[in-house]
């Protein structure tokens, strides 16, 4: 009897011991319990802060369903002034005159690749002066970021004779003549060949040259975004440089003020200039705050004879206070 219990609990000790090391008892070999698995660490959560991009300037919607359609990887065109330089640094020239005002006149001049641009339009709301659609070279040239203002205007001719006054408001009431005068003293002073643009130079950088996306008016298919226009017609001017740039970083080249340039006046471009009546009359570009949309786009024209100033005037404004200028500069 003392033996069998003796046998019992010399089993029952090794079953304990074998379960507690998990061996086989039976002489099978060693089994190892399986191992519990580890949890694995918790997946760390980032918070984005949505102010990130809360600060980006707003751009024209137009062109950012451009820039999806075409593939194009040029940089959308924004507000800021700041963030459009010349296409080489190479290319920017510099006044020492002593005057600030016309220093900076100068360093404001966008160099522009020449090139081969179809001028022109047969839009329906085209005018047949703008017509027919034609071929032009321009060689490489420079023109100006901004119309010319009344404080450079003031700085050159010693006198301010525009009607919407303020200083970084664009120099109006100027005749043609006029502008030659501006254009003579200025040389004289910083020792440059100023000229006004030819019509052909003016739409290829209106287009935004080498880069032009091909929009209705400078810089937008929308011209809200940067013309001043028909609906600003009792504001009068603005001044230069608000709006939203072209893909050549020029301002205001649709709106504000009609641009004079070098050439005459022709009925249509298979007409010759300046034959006849309009031996005394320019052309001028762009449309100006008081112009209805169709006569903002990269092709509208029109013309005044080179001495007129006002064709009629009232206590609010004068008709030619939506006429000035913006200075072109050759290599």
């Amino acid at each position: 009897m003392k033996h069998i219990i003796s046998r019992l609990t010399s089993v029952l000790i090794i079953a304990v011991l074998c379960l507690v090391s998990g061996a086989d008892c039976l002489g099978q070999g060693v089994v190892t319990r399986p191992v519990r698995p580890t949890q694995p660490p918790p997946v760390k959560t980032t918070t984005v802060d949505s102010s990130i991009n809360s600060n980006r300037p707003k751009v024209d919607p137009q062109k950012k369903k451009e820039d999806k359609r075409k593939g194009d990887n040029t940089p959308s065109i924004v507000e800021s002034t700041d963030s459009v330089t010349s296409p080489s640094t190479d290319n920017t020239i510099t006044s020492s005159t002593g005057n600030a005002v016309i220093d900076r006149l100068v360093a404001n001049m966008v160099y522009v690749e020449g090139g081969t641009f179809m001028m022109g339009s047969n839009d329906s709301e085209a005018q047949s002066n703008e017509k027919p659609i034609h071929q032009e070279t321009v060689t490489s040239f420079y023109i100006g970021k901004y119309e010319v203002t009344q404080a450079e205007w003031e700085a050159v001719m010693g006198s301010n004779p525009s009607h919407f006054k303020g200083d970084n408001k664009p120099a109006e009431c100027v005749s043609w003549d006029d502008c030659q005068e501006f254009i003579t003293k200025l040389n004289q002073l910083t020792g440059k060949n100023f000229r006004l643009p030819t019509e052909a130079e003016w739409e290829f950088a209106a287009r935004g040259g080498k880069n032009s996306r091909g929009y209705k008016y400078s810089g937008s298919d929308d011209n809200v975004y940067v013309a001043w226009s028909n609906g600003d017609y009792d504001s009068g001017t603005h001044n230069v440089g608000i709006k939203q740039t072209n893909e050549l970083g020029l301002h205001d080249m649709s709106g504000n003020v009609w641009e004079w340039t070098a050439d005459k006046w022709c009925d249509d471009y298979n007409s010759a200039r300046g034959v006849g009546d309009y031996g005394s009359y320019h052309v001028f570009r762009g449309g100006g705050y008081n112009s209805f949309a169709f006569e903002c786009t990269v092709s509208s024209r029109d013309f005044k004879t080179t001495r007129a100033r006002l064709r009629f005037s009232s206590k609010k404004f004068c008709y030619d206070s939506s006429v000035g200028l913006r200075l072109a500069l050759s290599l």
